[in-house]
């Protein structure tokens, strides 16, 4: 694709974002991506760094999504963009499935509704969310275009409709990574803390805007600042669904440093060292998991796929499970 197209699509997606519902801002978000893409090695799916100007500069299009307008849309996009951890500590260990996920708490919710009402409101899949998913799906698929990639080069035909169908996965890829970085998309507390609060932390939805949009434009965040930080490529061996879980914890486990730091209004200084420090931090873990994951799909994209027997689908399959119609792996 000629690079004034790509800057022509890039521009248009961006006019189609609703500043309201960016998540992490469009900055963060933007940097995320590039910062992912341009730590690629050379070993690496490299055509990416043809695209980066049109995946950094779509990268909250996921969020445009997410309008009341479009209703459908909405209700089915919105949960992909958190992981609100404590309503589901009931469920050990996490299905590998999303119908699977969505079923166990549709009953959790029936079980506790008439006990509990308050905690039942919030025990659904809009409050619990469904991120890692949304991101191990949007993983699959990029294998796949990178398959079609690969095969494309291997028989001399043009590979530009195939790289062009990955950089449009990577944008949604990276926008779910890019949320699962900020510790309020990992958390109830995501706008505001929610139920006992002894530490007297703000319950000001405004928090979550104030630190990732608002503070990250303030300082002027850029790729510069985080590319030097992400170090040497991860994750190629190992399970990938549980590697986005533990990504997800551990940037979780930080959400509560994102209320004392507003409360000792740190958000009011853009120089102030700590914020900045967590930023750095967040943004910086968001493209090395991204860039990671990138380089293990262009290594899963080389192999011949495994063909299961019998069929997910197949009700002689071991794991079939009939609620949902299918086996996970």
């Amino acid at each position: 694709m000629r690079p004034a197209l790509l800057a022509t699509i890039a521009g248009l997606a961006m006019t189609l974002i609703p500043t309201s519902a960016q998540a992490w801002g469009g900055t963060a978000h933007a940097v995320i991506d590039r910062a992912a893409i341009e730590s690629i090695p050379d070993d690496g799916p490299v055509f990416l760094r043809r695209q980066v100007d049109y995946i950094a500069g779509s990268a909250s299009l996921p969020d445009a999504w997410r309008n009341a307008s479009e209703n459908f849309s909405k209700i089915e996009e919105d949960p992909n963009h958190g992981w609100f951890r404590e309503q589901f500590t009931f469920l050990k260990p996490i299905p590998r499935s999303r119908y699977e996920f969505v079923i166990a708490v549709f009953k959790q919710h029936e079980k506790i509704k008439r006990t509990d009402p308050a905690t039942a409101a919030r025990t659904n899949v809009r409050w619990t969310g469904t991120l890692p998913y949304a991101a191990i799906e949007a993983y699959e698929r990029i294998v796949v275009c990178m398959r079609d990639v690969r095969a494309a080069k291997q028989a001399g035909r043009d590979s530009a409709f195939a790289e062009q169908h990955c950089g449009f996965d990577v944008i949604r890829l990276g926008h779910y990574i890019g949320d699962g970085a900020q510790p309020l998309h990992d958390s109830v507390n995501s706008d505001g803390w929610r139920g006992p609060n002894p530490k007297g932390y703000t319950t000001d939805k405004s928090i979550h805007g104030r630190f990732e949009s608002r503070f990250v434009d303030g300082m002027k965040l850029t790729a510069a600042d985080i590319t030097p930080r992400i170090g040497a490529p991860g994750h190629r061996d190992g399970d990938m669904f549980d590697a986005i879980l533990a990504f997800l914890d551990n940037a979780g486990d930080k959400m509560e440093r994102v209320y004392a730091l507003e409360k000792r209004n740190g958000f009011a200084d853009f120089t102030d060292k700590d914020v900045r420090a967590l930023v750095y931090t967040q943004t910086t873990a968001g493209a090395a998991m991204l860039r990671d994951m990138l380089c293990r799909a262009w290594t899963e994209s080389a192999t011949t796929p495994a063909e299961i027997r019998p069929s997910p689908i197949d009700f002689a399959n071991p794991r079939f499970n009939a609620e949902t119609g299918s086996a996970a792996d």
